[in-house]
């Protein structure tokens, strides 16, 4: 523990903190990392420099008893910060106070708790700056860590720090990715040996203090403990070795060796100490009244320097814990955990007596494995899943072999998985013994191992993963209803994902089992498996009614149902050519997971909404959307530069070698639907450059192999190349199939594709009338590319037919439309067209490259739309004091002073 004396070395890492802290003081905020070996400093480090600095210091440790308690470290945190929970939203306060257990509530998400942790911490910083000190990190609880480390990542422009000091250990510096790190050594020799002098009574002659610097690798913790001890007993067994001894196990004998010499009395209760870690005195003190020990065997242990007893029970460092805890025998360690849980019992702390009690049992143990199992719902009610699959999985060893045991392994696998845990989750799953299992547990683990292969990449299980939900399906099939219906969306969702990479079962046959498990149930639920079915088997005109239905039913749900099933909103909404019914139900359902926190769902819905707007939408919307993704990815910690849309790529101009390459890619590893959308896009590229054959060439596979509501989409594009490359004769087929789904669906984006369709296959005669027809059709629709390139064609047509003026007029118009939605491809096209008709016609309008970053101009772009900056920072998980910084960055770059102007200087406004 850090005692105020001058530090003695660690002057370049003083610097790197020291830095860290002065941004902090300038309204800079920011996270350090600082890992090293037990007794190397990481502590005495922090604390020094902090209080230097002048900052208030939020101690925060990280206990190994609470490991599984979800959001204790949290809990602790907002005690200190009580004062200034008022002065945060209120979505953001009830996710922090349900999470730490001072209220009850819906579970947030942990990613919602951390934004309001974002928001707590920037509010209290605006009295004095703030260091938030979170030590021994890898002890602290999954979800508390989940939330700093968010904070961490979203720091800017709040007068805050996070620095977390642990141990180097590959979990932790996992958990910490992206966060600046400093790794301590030992001290150098001089400074070692300085620091040995100061702790002794008696300088030591130089050779025996550089053998002792030198054997102890200059670990500080060791020269000041152990000094004295090898001076008189090893020293002459240390010798002159360069090597360094195992600090570790070395100082864990000589805490033992100090325990031993207390009587037994204060061995036991040091041991209790040891065994509970939370520093809560009452249930030591209580714990140590069941084995019959007395006040004053607490007092002793302190007075022998092991422990202090205020306002916590706090060991001198975690090795003296965990060497007691380590030198006990099992029979000693398992009596103190009964006598803590019994302890517990009588304070009503459920979740420790749940924990002491697992410890305390040797087998299985029904009685115990019970508690344990409500020690975890309770840790879902708050959200913590990470701890709640930890849970589970010791209620499970518990537990005797059997249905019940399974079911626990089995929810402890999908907690994992729903925090993102995939390797704990396989891991888990695999330990599942399925002979026991029931059959909805067997289907879960189906859907388990399915979700997994989704997540790592398996190819195999990617193309499998429509297959192994139907299996799913199967297992629940007459047990449970519910698990069924959600078991087949889940099924045409992975199908979507898989496209025509999807194996082990066809079309036909997911669609019959759509169809077959509306009846199942009444209710919404069922109404959208009909309605899929029906898309997935019938014709367009038979289909079309019961898919209407179907998006109705999803659109009326409540937002926190609604937002699940974004998927089966686009593929309705497309197989409608509804374009601003899909733009409504994505942007409610994108709203609906950013108030939630739910930011692995965000990340889904996003990425679908970027592939829906280029088509029947705009690429900066897409773009838009695209960037959002990498933004939630960098707050989930995730390396956002992994974020790669094929489709999106091809339409902002990336060669054709590096979209193929990742379309590829996406094939390789089962993900089709990735690779026809980069593909499809390349076909838009094709047809902006005038290649009209390539284009063809490129598009006919996927005409050929129709996938349910993605290919008709895409129809007006193929007619274009097909028209254009001399092959009218298989476009008109399409032209057809087109105007009938607008006859049926009446909508006017539908009925402007099927227009200009029209008029490419029509005679000249008769081509304008459908060319105006498109225009008008389309001037309704959010579709403002497809808008574009029908005044384009219609600009060309007009040029052909010497029609200088009206083509001039049109492709103008043309032009306009597709800088206004991103579209830059088509401008060179469109102006070597112009330029036939009007020599002098150039790129006019604002200007896009604003010299703005990223976020800067989604900031900009929001604040122009009327928002406030806390409802800015809501929507990019930053704090409304860095929204502000980016704002003020933004005028100066802009040469403005007011949101007022703003509107008028962003080019690309937000719908």
């Amino acid at each position: 523990m850090y005692r105020g004396e001058r530090l003695i070395g660690r002057v370049d890492e003083q610097r790197r903190i020291n830095a860290l802290f002065g941004g902090v003081r300038n309204g800079r905020g920011g996270a350090m990392a600082v890992l090293g070996e037990p007794g190397i400093g990481k502590t005495t480090l922090v604390a020094a420099t902090s209080e230097e600095a002048g900052l208030r210091v939020l101690r925060v440790d990280g206990f190994e008893s609470e490991s599984s308690m979800p959001f204790a470290a949290v809990q602790r945190l907002v005690a200190q910060l009580r004062d200034q929970l008022d002065a945060i939203p209120e979505r953001q306060r009830q996710a922090v106070l349900v999470a730490s257990g001072q209220v009850d509530g819906p579970p947030p998400d942990r990613f919602l708790v951390g934004l309001g942790m974002l928001s707590l911490l920037a509010a209290t910083s605006t009295e004095q700056p703030v260091v938030c000190a979170v030590d021994d990190a890898h002890l602290v609880d999954a979800e508390s860590l989940d939330v700093l480390t968010f904070v961490a990542r979203r720091l800017a422009a709040e007068r805050v720090a996070i620095v977390f000091s642990g141990r180097e250990e590959p979990v932790l510096t996992e958990r910490l990715t992206g966060l600046p790190q400093l790794v301590l050594a030992g001290l150098d020799l001089e400074a070692a040996t300085r620091l040995l002098n100061r702790s002794v009574q008696r300088p030591l002659a130089p050779p025996a203090a550089l053998a002792i610097a030198r054997a102890t690798g200059g670990n500080p913790l060791a020269l000041v403990d152990l000094a004295g001890e090898v001076l008189v007993h090893e020293l002459p067994d240390l010798g002159i070795s360069t090597e360094p001894i195992p600090i570790g196990q070395h100082l864990e004998e000589h805490y033992v060796r100090r325990v031993r010499q207390a009587d037994a009395y204060v061995q036991q209760w040091v041991l209790i100490a040891a065994a509970d870690s939370t520093g809560n005195v009452d249930l030591v003190s209580e714990a140590a009244s069941v084995l019959g020990l007395e006040t004053g065997d607490a007092d002793r242990a302190e007075l022998a320097g092991l422990v202090v007893l205020t306002p916590v029970v706090r060991f001198r460092h975690p090795l003296v814990r965990s060497a007691v805890y380590n030198a006990a025998s099992g029979a000693e360690r398992r009596q103190v955990h009964r006598a803590l849980a019994r302890a517990a019992h009588r304070q009503g702390l459920v979740e420790a007596e749940a924990w002491h009690s697992a410890r305390g049992v040797v087998g299985t143990d029904d009685a115990v494995a019970d508690r344990l199992a409500h020690t975890a719902d309770l840790a879902a009610r708050r959200g913590g899943l990470a701890s709640r699959a930890r849970i589970l999985t010791r209620a499970g060893e518990l537990t005797p072999p059997g249905p019940l045991r399974a079911d626990r392994q089995t929810a402890a696998a999908e907690a994992a998985l729903a925090v993102g845990a995939a390797h704990v989750a396989k891991r888990l799953v695999e330990g599942v013994e399925l002979t026991n299992a029931g059959p909805v547990s067997q289907g879960r683990v189906t859907l388990v191992r399915s979700a997994l292969g989704m997540f790592l990449g398996d190819a195999d299980g990617v193309r499998g993963a429509t297959a192994a939900c139907l299996r799913a399906a199967d297992h629940f099939h007459g047990h449970d209803a519910v698990r069924e219906q959600r078991a087949l969306l889940q099924a045409f969702e992975m199908s979507c994902t898989a496209e025509l990479a999807t194996a082990g079962v066809t079309s036909q046959e997911l669609g019959r089992r759509l169809v077959d498990g509306a009846e199942l149930a009444p209710g919404p639920i069922g109404t959208v498996l009909r309605g899929l079915g029906a898309l997935v088997l019938d014709s367009y005109d038979r289909a079309a009614v019961p898919a209407r239905a179907a998006l109705g039913a999803i659109v009326a749900l409540p937002d926190d149902q609604m937002m699940r099933m974004h998927s089966a909103v686009a593929s309705l909404a497309t197989f409608l050519w509804d374009d601003g019914g899909r733009a409504d139900a994505l942007g409610r359902a994108a709203r609906a997971a950013r108030d939630a926190g739910a930011l692995q769902l965000l990340d889904s819905i996003l990425w679908t909404t970027a592939i829906s707007e280029l088509w029947g939408g705009t690429l900066q919307r897409a773009v838009r959307a695209d960037d959002l993704v990498r933004e939630v990815r960098h707050a989930m910690g995730y390396d956002a530069e992994n974020v790669v849309n094929a489709a999106v790529l091809a339409w902002r101009g990336a060669s054709h070698d590096v979209v193929q390459a990742v379309a590829q890619g996406a094939l390789e590893t089962g993900f089709g639907g990735v690779t026809s959308s980069g593909i499809a896009s390349l076909v838009v590229r094709d047809l902006a450059d005038g290649r009209y054959r390539d284009a063809y060439d490129r598009h006919l596979p996927l005409v050929a192999r129709p996938f349910l509501h993605v290919t008709p989409s895409q129809y007006g594009d193929f007619v274009e190349a097909a028209v254009r490359s001399g092959h009218a004769h298989e476009a008109r087929p399409r032209v057809e199939d087109l105007a009938g789904r607008a006859d049926i669906n009446g909508s006017p984006w539908c009925r402007g594709v099927a227009e200009r369709a029209r008029a490419l296959t029509a005679s000249d005669d008769a081509a304008e009338v459908h060319y105006v027809a498109s225009i008008d059709a389309l001037a309704s629709t959010r579709a403002e590319m497809d808008l574009a390139r029908s005044h384009l064609l219609y600009g060309e047509w007009l040029r052909r037919n010497r029609r200088r003026r009206d083509a001039a007029r049109q492709l103008r118009l043309a032009l306009g439309h597709f800088q206004d939605s991103g579209a830059d491809l088509f401008v060179p096209r469109t102006l070597a067209e112009l330029r036939i008709v009007d020599a002098e016609a150039h790129v006019t309008g604002p200007t896009r490259d604003l010299g703005l970053t990223a976020q800067e101009l989604t900031v900009a772009r929001l604040a122009a739309a009327g928002r406030t900056n806390a409802e800015i920072g809501a929507n990019l998980f930053i704090s409304p004091n860095t929204v502000d910084y980016h704002l003020r960055k933004v005028f100066q770059k802009l040469g403005i002073s007011s949101r007022r102007q703003l509107s008028d200087r962003i080019a690309d406004r937000p719908a």
